[in-house]
């Protein structure tokens, strides 16, 4: 699947999953189900999904060693409250709430799309259907002669401004997605422009959900392009944007996964931990590109541009320390790959990755990186489109990594 495709058709967690499960079938990975019990072969390739939301993709190399990358599938949107639509001045309006932290003024007067999923009642329990509408709706703004004071003090009321318009008569909003009998739904307003080049050379990417899209993308074609020493896991997450704390969010699920592999292949209370404290784990999430326009919202002498490889995240918010920045390093140097240092201005906070959870919860080494971009979690985003492709190589060169290698660090 091209990479523009997987922007343009990852519309929420739901979609990007299934995406991800298309991609591992063509590549050959066998589908497995938390629960049962796991027959794993060395050189196979498997994966398992919960909530159609997240995905778990391994390959079991010859050593008992996790090689671990973390993304998320979810990105900032407005969630859908219910189907009950709100009505005035003679529109009907969907009932939204803000999900994740959006930029809130790009998702106004452009073209959104409703999509998500839908539980339907069946005779023998329930069914989810994945849900894209075949029309637009639009958030619209207050125009500048009835809020003088737009461009400079900009005041949203989420109850109230950010509601889109759905319909001039009253219709159904689950009627207008099927014709099924539909018991309950995760529905999102989420933008739906195509992802297209920038710059007189090409050489910039916008599209909405590059965040963190490009890295679940990476991830999973690094999985694919492999051939392990170790066991290389790609895990791609949902709720990141809202704080992991869900079953199918990184804490919970990556570590029923891995437990289920360690059981597969009978490595005991030992073997497991040495598989893990001698393994690493890469936070794969995009990082702040120096905006041309606001230079003083960065560190004075770290500033990451787009398209200057891939970036490696310090920050209390980070899981990255001296000793994971180091052999993340020396596996971009021996891969001949740029990379840079992001440090945020001290002044600001940086935004949280699922760095820190996974590291609370595993014990293991874990180094946050991503590429550098502009505009994160506007409705349009930018990166620089070479570093997407760094990145992969990047992320191959981890995957490839063997116990004999760079993995295996003694600190005295």
């Amino acid at each position: 699947m091209l990479l523009k495709e997987f922007l343009d058709s990852g519309y929420t967690a739901y979609h990007v999953t299934a995406n991800a499960c298309e991609i591992l079938k063509e590549a050959g990975f066998v589908q497995l189900t938390l629960g049962d019990a796991w027959s794993l072969e060395r050189g196979g390739s498997y994966f398992v999904t919960r909530n159609g939301s997240s995905v778990v993709a391994f390959c079991v190399g010859q050593y008992n060693v996790f090689n671990i990358t973390v993304s998320h599938t979810d990105s900032p949107s407005f969630k859908i409250k219910g189907d009950r639509l709100v009505e005035s001045e003679q529109l009907w309006r969907l009932n939204t709430e803000k999900y994740g932290g959006g930029l809130l003024y790009s998702y106004f007067d452009r073209p959104m799309k409703v999509a998500g999923r839908l539980l339907a009642e069946t005779s023998d329990g329930v069914e989810q259907i994945l849900a894209v509408s075949d029309y637009n709706v639009v958030i619209p703004s207050l125009a500048i002669h009835l809020n003088r004071e737009a461009n400079e003090k900009p005041f949203l009321k989420l109850q109230s401004d950010t509601l889109p318009l759905f319909s001039q008569t009253e219709a159904e909003l689950y009627g207008s997605l099927t014709d099924r009998r539909v018991l309950d739904a995760d529905l999102y307003v989420v933008p739906s422009g195509e992802a297209f080049d920038c710059g007189v050379h090409n050489e910039f990417l916008c599209s909405a959900r590059l965040d963190n899209l490009t890295s679940v993308y990476s991830s999973l074609y690094a999985l694919v392009d492999t051939e392990p020493q170790s066991i290389a896991v790609a895990a791609c997450l949902d709720n990141e944007e809202t704080g992991s704390g869900t079953r199918q969010g990184a804490p919970s699920f990556l570590k029923q996964v891995l437990d289920a592999i360690a059981s597969a292949l009978e490595l005991g209370g030992t073997e497991l931990a040495y598989a893990t404290e001698n393994g690493m784990v890469l936070s794969v999430d995009n990082g702040h590109a120096a905006h041309p326009a606001h230079p003083e919202k960065h560190d004075p002498k770290y500033r990451c541009r787009m398209n200057g490889g891939v970036v490696v995240k310090h920050h209390v918010n980070y899981a990255t320390d001296g000793l994971s920045a180091a052999i993340f390093k020396r596996i971009m140097n021996d891969a001949g790959l740029p990379y840079q240092d992001l440090y945020n201005n001290s002044e600001l906070s940086g935004g949280s990755t699922l760095g820190l959870v996974t590291a609370r919860e595993l014990g293991m080494k874990v180094c946050d990186i991503g590429i550098a971009q502009l505009a994160m979690h506007s409705a349009c985003e930018t990166c620089g489109i070479e570093d997407v492709y760094t990145m992969q190589k990047a992320l191959r060169a981890f995957f490839s990594v063997t116990v004999e290698g760079t993995n295996v660090i003694t600190v005295k």
